[in-house]
């Protein structure tokens, strides 16, 4: 059976490329309209200008969560008050590529560099908040550049840094190091304070953006003060 939870569990897994949250916590999601095995999807997003990828990929997401769904037969997400709303609906209502409607705007790449780019700050944001949980809970730093996949305490945040892990393609058995480069580059003791200032000042970065990004789709529809989510 197909019911409005079962489908904004779906859409739950979806996130913001950038902003690295859930498009159901941001608010990007409209409405959801059933009609047997049929589901429609209205996704709003802050601004009429937001980026033309950035958008596609979301929306392009969500229609794949939600065909995975059983019994779901019919998938339309509807981008709604977006400059480019008809190029996009369009597109995936033909199940077309990106670069089939907006050509040469990845030079032939599609979206794949794009998401390994914002994947690669998620994982580093990820990682950052980790580590500071593990400061507090009261590791010395020397302690946590020695720490193994296979130490790292259970619980969602560790496996929100783990799945972000994955998606840039770095090993998340137990036997790997904790601390790695984006890249899968160990972090040293000597190399860990500079590490941390970029890391943090990416974590910041996409918290700060999230925050903006809430109170825009807030002022722009008049919808009730935002939350913030819990990272």
């Amino acid at each position: 059976m197909i019911d409005e939870s079962r489908v904004l569990g779906a859409l739950s897994t979806v996130c913001d490329p950038e902003l690295d949250e859930p498009i159901t916590e941001l608010g990007f999601v409209k409405e959801v309209r059933i009609d047997g095995d049929a589901v429609t999807v209205a996704l709003w997003l802050p601004t009429y200008f937001c980026a033309p990828n950035f958008a596609y990929i979301m929306a392009a997401d969500a229609k794949a969560a939600v065909k995975a769904l059983d019994p779901v037969a019919e998938v339309r997400v509807l981008l709604v008050d977006h400059h480019a709303s008809d190029e996009i609906n369009d597109s995936l209502a033909e199940d077309k590529e990106f670069d089939d409607t907006f050509p040469g705007e990845t030079a032939g790449t599609g979206l794949a560099d794009l998401r390994l780019r914002f994947h690669k700050k998620a994982f580093i944001a990820r990682q950052e908040q980790l580590y500071r949980s593990l400061i507090s809970g009261g590791l010395t730093p020397t302690a946590v550049t020695r720490l193994r996949i296979a130490d790292l305490p259970e619980g969602p945040e560790t496996r929100r840094y783990l799945d972000r892990r994955a998606r840039v393609l770095l090993p998340v058995s137990g036997d790997a190091p904790f601390l790695v480069t984006a890249e899968g580059v160990p972090i040293s003791e000597d190399d860990l304070d500079r590490y941390l200032l970029f890391a943090r000042t990416v974590s910041v970065s996409i918290e700060g953006n999230a925050s903006f990004c809430r109170g825009l789709l807030a002022t722009r529809y008049d919808l009730p003060e935002p939350k913030e989510a819990t990272r």
